[in-house]
């Protein structure tokens, strides 16, 4: 049974925020041109990091996210750093909260600061009544 579900890219996180197809089509490109610098083929690359030469083209082609583990055997096998896959990439924006992400954060720090953890439990379920409140108020407007 075969599944042709559609998967899209995931949408830009605000002003300069690279996609992270974008990031893994980047790394893909570092790693075919570290791979031609030292002369070596697909087959060859596939077979140094032990896996088929069709997933090494998917990885330079950037269809395929390269994990964490398998990144620093690529690095190993081309005799780079890790960090070599990410240079060139824009790195002089910060990241900027937005309003609702400060307020997350500030919570957080609150409940963990809570000395006691009938507070905590108390939070929670309030937290709980309120979003459930909002839900009976949305079924309530669609009647």
């Amino acid at each position: 049974m075969a599944s042709t579900s559609s998967v899209k890219a995931a949408p830009r996180g605000g002003p300069g925020r690279a996609r992270a197809q974008d990031i893994d089509r980047h790394v893909g490109a570092r790693m075919r041109e570290r791979r031609i610098m030292l002369g070596l083929t697909q087959q060859q690359m596939a077979e140094l990091i032990g896996v088929t030469y069709q997933q090494a083209h998917k990885y330079e082609k950037g269809i395929n996210r390269i994990a964490a583990g398998r990144l620093f055997t690529i690095a190993q096998a081309l005799g780079v750093d890790v960090g070599w896959f990410f240079e060139g990439l824009e790195t002089d924006r910060q990241f900027k909260p937005t309003p609702q992400q400060r307020m997350l954060l500030e919570l957080a720090r609150n409940f963990v600061a809570m000395p006691n953890r009938k507070y905590q439990d108390a939070l929670c379920a309030l937290a709980r009544a309120l979003a459930a409140g909002e839900e009976e108020d949305a079924a309530k407007e669609e009647r």
